[in-house]
C-alpha cells in the first residue's frame, strides 16, 4: 500500500529547493534574448560587408572599376 500512496496524483511532492523569484528569472530570460538578437544583428552586418568586399574584388579582379550610386555599387568593365 505504500506504493499507491507516492504514486497519489493528489498530493503534493515535497520542495527540496526553494522556490525561484519569478522576476528573477524573466530578467535573465529577457537580457538573453536582447543579446541573442544584438549577436544575430552584428553577425548579418558582417556577412553582408565581407559578401559586399567579396564583390568589389571581384570587380577590380575582372579589370572593373566601382561606380557609387546612392545606394547601390555599380562595376562598370572598361
Amino acid at each position: 500500500m505504500s506504493n499507491r500512496n507516492e504514486l497519489d496524483p493528489n498530493k503534493a511532492a515535497p520542495l527540496s529547493e526553494a522556490p525561484i523569484n519569478p522576476q528573477q528569472v524573466s530578467i535573465k530570460a529577457w537580457s538573453q534574448k536582447l543579446l541573442v538578437a544584438l549577436l544575430c544583428g552584428a553577425s548579418f552586418y558582417g556577412g553582408y560587408k565581407s559578401y559586399e568586399s567579396r564583390m568589389v574584388n571581384q570587380c577590380f579582379a575582372n579589370g572593373g572599376q566601382i561606380i557609387e550610386a546612392e545606394k547601390t555599387l555599380l562595376c562598370k568593365v572598361s
